[in-house]
């Protein structure tokens, strides 16, 4: 089974050399792509369903256009979700039909009633386990009332029947037509992540060392791509683990999804750091200079700290020369950091960025660290 640390390994030298936003167009490539196949899934589960509707025995075949219209509701990028939406539906439409009929029981429908159940429904309809079916409970009550003619009981029946098949078959064609695992997006979205974060930790490094103000500060506006990416990573995460249940393809395919969560929480709080080491960086270089300076004399410290703790997070293993190499190079800074320190040169901001960089360096061990 794939462990974590294969996982960065192989992913890791593929993404390297992309950008952020690169990275993030090809995780919605893989969407868009889903979307393809779910499309065409969907038009055949359609064409299924509307070619068995008329066979139904009995008042459904009456009925035959809700069966695609089952089909169509069932059809999700994961086939737990496509059970659980078709089920929510049914439920739905069971409920609304359930009202219609007892409002029945007290007359045909007039504009009170319609707008009573239909109200009703919409009450309902808030109930949070219900799901995909909340938009079709006051659906459901308001074609019995208006609908149902003389036959309210056979239209019921038929309608419930009918999206029962088209359920039926959109759950089976999405389980048998190459249903979706989308590991790779969980794969390339936690390789990637871990290097854009190694990569600001290095261009900030980078950005020190350079005559004050930097010519670049790409980096300095990153603060909110790095946390959005990194919601990104933990929705294909989420996506991929999803994937899994019913599918029959995740026997063939298996991967350690608990590993990759560990890993994704490791990185969002090193993501954070990242973000708030930025923030005070920036504030920093441009926007308070006088007021929160960065020691002359501690700068290549904290620069050379900088650099050894982004190869520490690329490569992501506290038991390498660059997890031991950053951890020395924190430390060296910190000691020479307590000894610079003196009311005429203050260092907030440098013992600020070293207790970030501590913090990464714990994550990266205790991630590691876990079974």
């Amino acid at each position: 089974m794939p462990t974590t640390e294969n996982l960065f390994r192989r992913t890791g030298a593929k993404l390297r050399g992309m950008s952020l936003s690169a990275v993030s167009n090809r995780l919605t490539g893989m969407v868009r792509y889903t979307r393809i196949q779910l499309s065409i899934k969907a038009a055949v589960a359609v064409g299924i369903a509307w070619t068995i509707a008329p066979l139904v025995p009995g008042v459904a075949a009456h009925y035959p256009y809700y069966a695609p219209l089952g089909a169509l509701v069932s059809m999700y990028p994961t086939v737990s979700g496509s059970a659980k939406a078709g089920v929510q539906t049914l439920i739905g439409l069971i409920t609304g039909m359930g009202l219609a009929l007892i409002a029945l029981l007290f007359g045909g429908p007039s504009v009170w009633t319609i707008a009573l159940i239909v109200g009703l429904g919409v009450l309902l309809a808030g109930i949070p386990r219900l799901g995909a079916g909340k938009d079709y409970l006051p659906m459901a009550a308001l074609f019995v009332l208006v609908l149902g003619g003389d036959d309210p009981d056979g239209y019921s029946l038929g309608y419930a029947v009918q999206m029962l098949v088209g359920v039926a078959v959109g759950l089976t064609v999405n389980a048998v037509v190459f249903p979706p695992l989308h590991l790779s997006g969980a794969v390339d979205g936690l390789a990637s992540l871990r290097l854009s974060l190694a990569r600001q930790l290095k261009e900030m490094g980078t950005a020190i060392s350079e005559t004050w103000p930097p010519e670049h500060e790409d980096w300095s506006k990153r603060r909110t791509e790095l946390v959005s990416f990194s919601r990104e990573v933990r929705e294909s995460v989420q996506l991929a683990d999803s994937s899994r249940y019913g599918n029959l393809r995740s026997r063939r395919h298996q991967r350690d999804l608990s590993a990759d969560y560990r890993a994704l929480r490791a990185m969002e709080r090193v993501t954070l750091y990242v973000e708030d080491m930025t923030e005070v960086l920036a504030t920093s270089i441009w926007t308070h200079p006088k007021d929160m300076p960065v020691p002359s004399g501690l700068a290549d410290q904290l620069s050379a700290a900088m650099l050894a703790c982004g190869e520490a997070v690329e490569t992501w293993d506290a038991d390498t020369e660059e997890y031991t190499e950053a951890r020395d190079a924190v430390h060296k800074l910190q000691i020479d950091m307590n000894t610079a320190a003196s009311p005429d040169s203050p260092v907030d901001v440098t013992a600020s960025l070293a207790m970030s960089m501590r913090r990464i360096l714990r994550t990266v061990e205790t991630e590691e660290d876990q079974p």
